[in-house]
């Protein structure tokens, strides 16, 4: 992050506590711009870069504060977003919903957060759904599931953890996929049935008497799948 300075400052001229509240709200200031300038510019360098200036930054500060231009602003609303869902989620008593409840309750509120920039997520997806930025919107996605689980009280650290997390990054994208294409009924309708999936494979998983042999029973359940078994 670049540090704070006055206009005719070099952008690495000053140091001291502010530097990072004043990168912090102008990250705030250019993401607000990008949301707002999505719609008709798409997620893209252009767009970067107009909503940079829109914010009152210099093409040089700019460049130091978002590198990766629409990569960066991606990432900055994709957090923006979190934030919000686990705003909304911390009145909750956790106490009285079971896991699954829990897993609906956060992937409902992460995509009601993201459905309030609803255009500039479209624009978004669109430019994370490309094969160069498919790391991104994977580590986006596993930084959104790691942050539900948390607030869901997970505290699994064996490979349990990693699981976890890649099941439930896929259900969210997934389910964010239906709601922008088809609507949150069917999107709600989806994410029960992903759920039921999902607790199902739990299920299945904790019978296993050791690592080892979820490996054995998992090769031969993908086994049966590839040749047309039905899952009994």
């Amino acid at each position: 992050m670049i540090q704070a300075q006055e206009p005719d400052t070099p952008a690495l001229g000053r140091a001291g506590d502010n530097a990072g509240d004043w990168a912090d709200a102008a990250e705030t200031r250019v993401l607000d711009q990008a949301i707002h300038l999505a719609p008709t510019l798409h997620w893209n360098s252009v767009l970067a870069k107009a909503a940079a200036r829109a914010a009152g930054l210099s093409d040089a500060d700019a460049a130091l504060l978002l590198p990766k231009g629409p990569a960066d602003l991606a990432a900055l609303m994709s957090r923006r977003h979190d934030a919000a869902a686990l705003a909304q989620l911390a009145g909750l008593d956790l106490a009285t919903l079971k896991i699954r409840e829990r897993i609906y309750r956060g992937v409902t509120a992460r995509i009601e957060a993201a459905m309030t920039d609803e255009a500039a997520v479209r624009r978004a997806a669109a430019f994370l759904a490309t094969p160069s930025h498919a790391p991104l919107a994977l580590s986006l996605g596993w930084a959104s599931a790691d942050a539900l689980w948390r607030w869901a009280g997970d505290t699994a650290t064996d490979e349990n953890h990693y699981s976890k997390r890649a099941i439930l990054g896929a259900v969210l994208g997934s389910t964010m996929a239906v709601r922008l294409s088809a609507g949150q009924v069917k999107a709600d309708a989806y994410l029960e049935a992903r759920i039921e999936q999902v607790m199902r494979f739990e299920t299945w998983k904790a019978s296993m008497a050791s690592p080892s042999g979820l490996a054995t029973a998992a090769a031969g359940l993908l086994g049966r799948l590839r040749y047309g078994a039905r899952l009994s």
